[in-house]
């Protein structure tokens, strides 16, 4: 099954981050990288640009309203993504367990819809 594993994270934690510990934060995607590559079971995933980039659309009363910035504002921004196959939840938490920005903010996991629904 697929699972996306959404990386919600403070961006000014990351700004702020000596340059030691940057240097082991990217490390630390870098191995995750690399065992998730290695294994054969990421089928997608990319890091976001920052979230003053962000645009959001609504439609209220049929009239399109076009904003800057995220939908909701929140202590922690969605930072990235990966698409993972894994067997089970279980493992696709363990992988969420390995993450760097599990130390920093948080890993929502979602399952996808499988092509039927």
């Amino acid at each position: 099954m697929k699972y996306v594993l959404l990386i919600y994270g403070k961006e000014d934690a990351v700004a702020s981050m000596t340059p030691e510990e940057s240097q082991a934060y990217f490390q630390g995607y870098g191995k995750f990288e690399g065992d998730v590559q290695a294994k054969g079971i990421k089928t997608g995933g990319e890091p976001l640009q920052s979230v003053s980039t962000a645009t959001t659309v609504r439609i209220r009363e049929g009239k399109a309203m076009v904003t800057d910035g995220p939908f909701a504002e929140t202590k922690e921004q969605l930072a990235g993504f990966y698409v993972l196959e894994c067997d089970n939840l279980d493992e696709a938490i363990a992988y969420a367990k390995a993450m760097p920005d599990v130390n920093y903010g948080a890993i929502e996991i979602r399952p996808v819809y499988d092509k039927g629904y």
